[in-house]
């Protein structure tokens, strides 16, 4: 620390680079200077580490240096000392346009943006956007309220988050059956977990609006052809031809289509009947009766049972509860012309929420700090998410967590861990340290799939069960090692009999990828290899919450 914090109204310097943090350079004298860069958060800035300078720690980060005195002066600013954190707000009105950015539905606009696809007919696609903002919201402010509320409780140790579904939605497999298998599988999922965990399991699909999809490379070329890359049904077609390979802004009005029917078929199936827990029990025994692991899941199985037969034997058996339950919607915010669309003023609350979805999360390939993808998501008041990948340093993810989660709010924020099987050992725990340390409250929850992914010999695209399952146990174990909170799964999956990933209780070889490999972008895993995992998740969840 510093010999007086006094010294740092002696000079200082501003050097404005984005709209989100400034430079700051402080004259100490003596051609000696501490420097810190400052990040904005709504109206305050945050100085998250200092400079490596004369008089300042060795552990600090070289932030910024400049020759020479620079006499200048910034007598607006009140200095407070926090540890290692120095903490800074304008107290003068005259600097407020400066400081302060604030937020809209289409600030993101104004600012860098990734994987975004290019429409050759603008006023096509405003007239799209305007007529999608005249259309119903597909969820309620209300219901992510209370995912949020659920999110918070997951964070504090005291619920679970399963999340799964489709890693991209169909307009050509779109069906009742389709929607109806996935909501199955995660019930069944669900009830495992609940049981062994002992707490309740927060259910989210990626469902009614995952349509849109990321790409590592903006073009795909086939026998020397060159086409648009395919960036999900909501952009363009999937089929290798000019005309299918230019995005169309109609397609932003079927999404919606989609989407809406598949809401009210969830919200029916979730409050219907259908997931009555009897039913969903029953389920799970048809699968391990004709599991080559009947032996290893009967055990539990026989204790759901012993619970449910008491329940019913107590009249317990017609309460709401084991018939109804909570089921929320979410998918990743990349086309946001579309998410922009959606964005509504809660006439509770005032907060603006974006109502395509209950949840929404950032990609790792579009988590810029200055870009648009997280200023969009930093204005709308939805439990959100963001992809954490192995290239995540440590002063980027408090960066990115005090922009998108200001207020420390414990059910806001779902860092979703996605690094490799063989990677999580060596980059996760550094993560956890750096939240922890810095005192930020948020959900993590592993996705075992986008790290995991493989080419098999015959060309396919697939992922080694047992690498998915590696994957989440590593997670476990870092999370224990650390004394944090391992809070969820996020996984790419489906309730029909596809053959996209290898492995399992009932493997799938790559020889055996082309029997039914429907998957319009990644593999998924089946309902058979879900089961498994969410079983075997079972055994973890029931040793790390004893």
């Amino acid at each position: 620390m510093l010999d007086s914090l006094a010294k740092l109204q002696k000079a200082v310097i501003l050097h404005f680079q984005h709209a989100d943090h400034a430079e700051v350079v402080v004259d100490l004298g003596q051609n000696s200077f501490y420097a810190l860069t400052l990040f904005r958060h709504y109206r305050s800035w945050s100085s998250l580490r200092r400079a490596q300078n004369a008089n300042c720690p060795a552990s600090a980060r070289l932030c910024h240096t400049l020759p020479g005195a620079m006499p200048s002066r910034w007598s607006a600013l009140r200095w407070q000392s926090n540890g290692e954190l120095l903490t800074c707000w304008p107290d003068c009105t005259t600097l407020e346009p400066i400081m302060s950015q604030p937020w809209s539905p289409d600030s993101w606009r104004a600012l860098p943006i990734q994987q975004q696809p290019h429409y050759p007919d603008a006023a096509h696609l405003l007239k799209v956007e305007q007529t999608l903002a005249s259309y119903p919201p597909l969820v309620f402010a209300g219901e992510a309220r209370e995912l949020r509320r659920q999110f918070a409780e997951v964070t504090q140790g005291r619920a679970f988050l399963l999340q799964g579904g489709d890693c991209a939605e169909s307009f050509m497999e779109f069906s009742a059956a389709k929607i109806r298998d996935t909501f199955k599988v995660l019930l069944q999922m669900a009830i495992v977990m609940t049981f062994a965990a002992g707490c309740p399991v927060v259910k989210v699909g990626r469902m009614a609006g995952q349509f849109a999809k990321p790409r590592s490379a903006n073009d795909e070329i086939i026998d020397g052809v060159t086409l648009p890359a395919y960036r999900g049904d909501i952009v363009n077609g999937i089929g290798f031809d000019e005309k299918s390979r230019v995005p169309d802004p109609e397609r932003l009005l079927q999404a919606y289509n989609q989407s809406t029917a598949t809401l009210n078929l969830l919200r029916a199936f979730a409050q219907g009947g259908f997931a009555d827990l009897h039913q969903v029990h029953k389920w799970n025994l048809d699968f391990i009766a004709n599991s080559a692991l009947a032996e290893k899941y009967s055990q539990l199985a026989g204790r759901i049972d012993e619970t449910l037969a008491f329940m019913r034997a107590c009249g317990m058996d017609s309460s709401p509860q084991l018939r109804e339950t909570s089921f929320f919607t979410a998918h990743e915010a990349l086309l946001l012309n579309y998410e922009e669309a959606f964005v509504r003023r809660d006439s509770l609350t005032n907060d603006y929420y974006d109502c395509s979805a209950h949840m929404l999360w950032i990609g790792d390939r579009t988590r810029q700090l200055d870009g648009a993808h997280v200023e969009f998501l930093r204005g709308v008041n939805n439990p959100i998410g963001v992809k954490v990948g192995p290239s995540m340093n440590t002063d980027d993810l408090i960066r990115l967590i005090d922009i998108l989660n200001p207020d420390n709010d414990p059910g806001r924020l779902n860092l979703i861990a996605r690094m490799g099987a063989n990677k999580v050992g060596d980059h996760l725990p550094q993560l956890i340290r750096a939240v922890e340390r810095e005192g930020r409250k948020v959900l993590w929850s592993s996705d075992p799939m986008h790290g995991n992914t493989i080419k098999a010999s015959s060309g396919y695209k697939t992922r080694d069960f047992a690498q998915i399952l590696g994957e989440v146990k590593q997670f476990f174990q870092v999370h224990q090692a650390e004394g944090t909170y391992a809070g969820g799964i996020h996984i790419e999956m489906t309730g029909q009999n596809v053959t996209e990933c290898i492995g399992g209780a009932r493997p799938i070889t790559e020889d055996g990828l082309s029997d039914r490999y429907h998957t319009h972008c990644d593999p998924r895993m089946n309902a058979d290899q879900s089961l498994e995992l969410a079983f075997l998740i079972a055994e973890t969840l029931k040793q790390v919450r004893r």
